[in-house]
């Protein structure tokens, strides 16, 4: 269940870093954290703090809830 939640959360980021025009290595800098960490999340083999989730819905000017749904 948990897996799920996190690879849906990962899918997401993904979509909007990309209708951000963003790179990974972008958005990583901009949350201060590394490409590799990025890369992870989006295929859920990390899983992101809350506080990491926050700073990357701000980066990408969203609601924290559009990539947690």
């Amino acid at each position: 269940m948990h897996n799920l939640i996190y690879k849906q959360i990962g899918q997401n980021i993904k979509k909007y870093r990309e209708s951000n025009n963003y790179t990974q290595q972008q958005l990583a800098d901009m949350i201060s954290k590394s490409l590799n960490f990025i890369g992870k999340v989006e295929v859920a083999y990390s899983r992101p703090s809350l506080k990491t989730l926050i700073d990357i819905s701000i980066a990408l000017n969203i609601k924290l809830s559009d990539l947690v749904q």
